[in-house]
């Protein structure tokens, strides 16, 4: 059986850290779905399509990496593609506390099991909140961000 894993979240924008725990995943699963949720009621800094364009441009020569839009709960996305693991990544025990509390409830209601990666010490201090702010002050992004020419 083929393993599948969803990587999700608003990529807005999607970070080195998120490359590391994508590179660190495909030691482990046969496929990697990263799954943009599209949130109606969330400004995003970057369009839709402008995530999607990005992202893919990362990862344009990696044949078990694609790039979906999925809306609702992450789990019933998991579901209908047939995945059975959900990738997340952890900076600090912060997001340990808060990842875990989901995870477990994901497991409940869906049985999907969730998979942690420690992001590494390189792009620990890496959010795409912190990013977003340099890039709206005009702020250089390229260190923190692959093909960040993309986001425009």
């Amino acid at each position: 059986m083929k393993k599948i894993a969803v990587f999700p979240g608003s990529f807005d924008p999607y970070t080195k850290g998120h490359e590391s725990i994508v590179e660190k995943a495909l030691g482990l699963f046969d496929e990697i779905v990263i799954g943009i949720g599209d949130n109606l009621t969330k400004n995003y800094m970057f369009d839709l399509d402008t995530r999607i364009k990005h992202i893919q441009s990362i990862y344009e020569n990696y044949d078990r990496v694609s790039v979906v839009v999925f809306q609702g709960l992450t789990v019933d996305f998991c579901k209908s593609i047939g995945a059975q693991y959900m990738i997340r990544g952890l900076r600090d025990t912060k997001d340990f506390e808060y990842e875990r509390n989901i995870a477990q409830m994901n497991l409940k209601i869906s049985g999907i099991e969730s998979v942690f990666f420690m992001t590494v010490e390189e792009y620990a201090s890496v959010s795409s909140t912190i990013i977003r702010e340099i890039h709206k002050n005009g702020g250089n992004i390229d260190l923190f961000v692959t093909n960040a020419e993309k986001l425009v």
